[in-house]
């Protein structure tokens, strides 16, 4: 099976959640000089600022499933965009270090939820022989994204904006993030999560799309898979049940 422009453009916009995670995780490297002498800031300060995102990003991981299965892959990045709008801005526009701190977070939560969910989705969307390369295009976003950032804090430098330079190196990633939100108001929603939904129809009307050549079959698949994974996830919950019922009558015996 070929691959079509329709899963081309879907991944790209996807992917562009990596671009962001890179961008955002790289681009405080050239803000650091300013941010000391602007907040007189200790070392100790100068590393809790830089790695105030990452305690972001380990929430945004941890808890990305929950809106990922209630709302969708797709929509769950319309708020992960979102949040690295936020962060851009506010960071761009950051009133005091504690705002700065904040809208740290917020970027890595944005960081942290398109990690697990960007990477579901594309594996989701893509046809099994083409699966693991379109994945592949997150990581290598991530990549493009870090030398980006660099990039940009070159040229911001080479402007002679003064005292400015670090709110424009933060605020530039506004733009393609304000790019990524828009972008995935044009693309599907996961095959497999329409399925899980009970919305096989749509489900249908997606891996078509997408071109494959048998999306009944498809379809069929990812249905089978869903009803194993519950079944699983049932029996495995009966013999947790089963199991802590007999320790606890051994327990009353003894």
């Amino acid at each position: 099976m070929g691959i079509n422009r329709y899963l081309v453009k879907s991944t790209f916009v996807s992917a562009l959640g990596g671009l962001l995670f890179g961008f955002d995780t790289a681009v405080i490297a050239g803000t650091t000089h300013q941010l000391t002498e602007v907040y007189r800031l200790t070392p100790s300060l100068l590393g809790l600022t830089v790695s105030s995102a990452l305690w972001g990003t380990v929430v945004g991981a941890m808890t990305a499933g929950y809106p990922g299965e209630r709302w969708g892959r797709r929509d769950s990045l319309r708020i992960m965009a979102v949040f690295y709008l936020l962060s851009a801005l506010g960071c761009a526009l950051a009133w005091n270090w504690g705002s700065l701190i904040t809208f740290r977070i917020i970027g890595g939560l944005g960081i942290g939820g398109s990690s697990v969910l960007a990477p579901m989705y594309i594996a989701e969307l893509s046809p099994a022989e083409w699966r693991g390369r379109l994945v592949g295009c997150f990581q290598v976003s991530i990549v493009l994204g870090i030398l980006l950032a660099y990039l940009s804090n070159f040229l911001i430098v080479r402007m002679n904006l003064g005292l400015m330079e670090w709110r424009w190196m933060f605020g530039v990633a506004a733009v393609p993030a304000l790019f990524f939100l828009l972008m995935l108001f044009f693309i599907p929603r996961s095959p497999r999560w329409l399925a899980l939904k009970n919305r096989t129809q749509e489900a249908f009307e997606v891996l078509r799309l997408t071109g494959n050549k048998n999306p009944e079959q498809e379809l069929n698949a990812i249905v089978a898979s869903i009803h194993l994974a519950h079944c699983v996830a049932r029996s495995n919950c009966v013999r947790t049940c089963w199991r802590d019922s007999i320790r606890g009558t051994l327990r009353w015996c003894r």
